[in-house]
């Protein structure tokens, strides 16, 4: 069991607390003054974490933090009292008793999505499916290559979208072009690591275990999903040069072979955190227990 003297985990958290309000300065910023931005709003909106709750440092499960009884987190959920006086846990079996199927759908995501290879070959074309053949669309800013050049660009392609939660947003024309047709069912079946919205969604899973995930952990989370999103938006159709957004051509070879070598670098990023995720909860590396996980699927 780690224990983290007052000394240690209050400074811990000061540091997790600065890091936070850095990474979350502008965003704070533009939202204090009314400000939209059609990159980095994402990030707070389709995840629905505010920066105040970024900023609360948590020390992971098991982790044992002295003299933390009469600290606010005391009133925290997942905390219960430690072994000693006047000491706090995280207390991951409580979790587990109190949401089991959020539990074992997050330990499953992370490690099948882990365990199998990535796929490479999709340029990110979600995005084009999602504005193909629709003259109304969901976001404002043009398109960089017209309606007529972006239909163009998706009927010389192969859609091979893996990921429900961009698939779902397919106009109707696109949806029967997927190569697979994917259902929130399959989700756990489908996820492979090569999936740039999978490696955001990395994120999103730190964010529902809370507590049980390091503050530092969660941090280098965001800071994935931060990069992702920006070639995401880079690979899109949109015209986003007036927020100083450089387009990555996937209509081009030149604009493929930059968007998988960074989606590559990504894949190892992402799995190199649910590597670190399922150890700081689970106490165990990614392969291990496995075969039981997948049974309980």
């Amino acid at each position: 069991m780690t224990r983290l003297s007052r000394d240690e985990w209050r400074e811990r958290e000061a540091a997790h607390a600065t890091r936070a309000n850095a990474l979350t300065a502008e965003h704070r910023a533009r939202r204090q003054s009314g400000e939209k931005h059609p990159v980095w709003d994402f990030l707070f909106t389709y995840y629905s974490v505010k920066p105040s709750l970024m900023a609360r440092w948590h020390p992971g499960a098991g982790v044992v933090l002295e003299g933390a009884a009469d600290e606010p987190r005391a009133g925290f959920r997942w905390y219960a009292p430690g072994p000693d006086a006047g000491s706090l846990v995280v207390d991951d079996a409580a979790f587990d008793r109190e949401m089991p199927v959020l539990s074992r759908l997050i330990e499953i995501m992370l490690r099948r999505t882990a365990e199998r290879a990535g796929q490479f070959d999709c340029f990110g074309l979600h995005e084009w499916a999602m504005v193909y053949r629709q003259g109304e669309h969901r976001h404002p800013q043009p398109l960089r290559l017209g309606q007529a050049g972006t239909d163009e660009v998706v009927d010389a392609h192969d859609l091979r979208c893996t990921h429900f939660d961009a698939f779902r947003f397919y106009t109707p024309a696109a949806i029967p072009l997927n190569r697979t047709q994917l259902t929130r069912d399959d989700q756990p079946d489908r996820e492979q690591p090569g999936c740039l919205h999978a490696g955001m969604d990395v994120y999103k899973w730190a964010i529902k275990l809370g507590p049980l995930v390091p503050g530092e952990l969660m941090l280098d989370a965001y800071e994935l999903a931060r990069d992702i999103r920006l070639l995401d938006m880079e690979a899109a159709p949109y015209d986003l040069s007036d927020f100083g957004v450089e387009p990555v051509r996937i209509e081009t070879t030149e604009g493929k072979a930059e968007y998988v070598a960074r989606q590559r670098a990504f894949a190892e990023r992402a799995n190199a955190l649910r590597h670190r995720i399922l150890t700081a909860w689970r106490g165990s590396e990614i392969g291990v227990g496995l075969s039981e996980t997948v049974a309980a699927g």
